[in-house]
């Protein structure tokens, strides 16, 4: 199904065949070129590559923030693989349409795109600013481990869904039961300090399905995986705070052995379910 995404580059191929056939070959003379015009510069030309790209960064956006969730979903390092260069594509590629619809209307005449260079200027300094930016992103080596865990973002489970019918009084207690279950899973076992946690990896500590655990963690905790299982480093965090462990060790320090991948995703777990960053929580308790 991919491969028509294909389609306009082949069309675009067969068009020039045929335009080069005719002049070079046929008529041995120029006949769709007879105005000297590149007719890559025409006005239809111009506006289908127009309404490709404003179609392919749609594409582009609903498929990032689809991977995102998923993530969110699916892993306790979502930030770690959200691919923020990707971010910065997203946004250059909307500058860089923004900039060709300006070019469309600065440029009535539409033939003389050449004489345009501030375009191709900035054209190309975007270009090269995205390109840097992919270049020099870089994802954790231990996080991606075991990279045949990415793409399962993507799949759909529905082998659970219809198991029990919704809000029944035997699927309530299951559930009960398992947020029981979890969360004695999670603090005895400590499986939150594991850095490349996943959903399936819980799931297969309580001998049951991940969708499961989703739907657990979902409507029990109104979280998304990630989020549930920073809430937990975050508390382990604290935990070690009221030790004072901070005084004979660094916050990053902590913040990693209690599962942590950096101190960017820390600042804002801890932030985003305590309320206050680490020093303020310090400072406010007098630890």
């Amino acid at each position: 199904m991919d491969y028509v995404h294909l389609a306009p580059a082949i069309l675009y191929l067969i068009y020039s065949a045929i335009v080069f056939i005719t002049d070079y070959w046929i008529l041995e003379s120029y006949y769709f070129y007879a105005d000297g015009r590149d007719k890559d510069l025409d006005f239809w030309y111009q506006m289908s590559g127009l309404i490709s790209m404003l179609f392919y960064l749609i594409l582009s956006l609903k498929l990032y923030l689809k991977y995102r969730n998923k993530a969110q979903q699916e892993v306790s390092y979502a930030d770690e693989i959200a691919f923020k260069w990707l971010q910065v594509f997203i946004l250059t590629f909307g500058l860089i349409l923004i900039l060709r619809v300006l070019f469309f209307i600065l440029n009535p005449e539409w033939g003389e795109f050449g004489s345009k260079y501030w375009y191709y200027l900035c054209f190309g300094i975007l270009s090269v600013y995205v390109s840097i930016s992919g270049y020099t992103s870089t994802i954790k080596t231990s996080i991606l481990s075991k990279p045949s865990r990415l793409p399962k973002l993507f799949e759909i489970d529905a082998e659970i869904q219809n198991e029990l019918p919704v809000q029944s009084p035997l699927e309530i207690e299951r559930l009960n039961n398992l947020t029981l279950e979890m969360n004695e899973c999670l603090d005895s076992k400590k499986l939150y300090k594991q850095q490349n946690l996943t959903l399936s990896d819980l799931a297969a500590h309580l001998n049951t399905n991940r969708n499961v655990i989703s739907k657990v963690i979902n409507q029990r905790f109104n979280m998304n995986f990630n989020d549930f299982i920073n809430k937990k480093r975050a508390e382990a965090v604290i935990d070690q705070l009221k030790k004072e462990e901070h005084k004979s060790s660094t916050l990053l320090g902590i913040a990693l052995d209690c599962g942590f991948n950096s101190k960017t995703t820390f600042n804002r777990a801890f932030k985003k379910h305590i309320g206050l960053t680490p020093k303020q929580y310090i400072s406010k308790n007098q630890l």
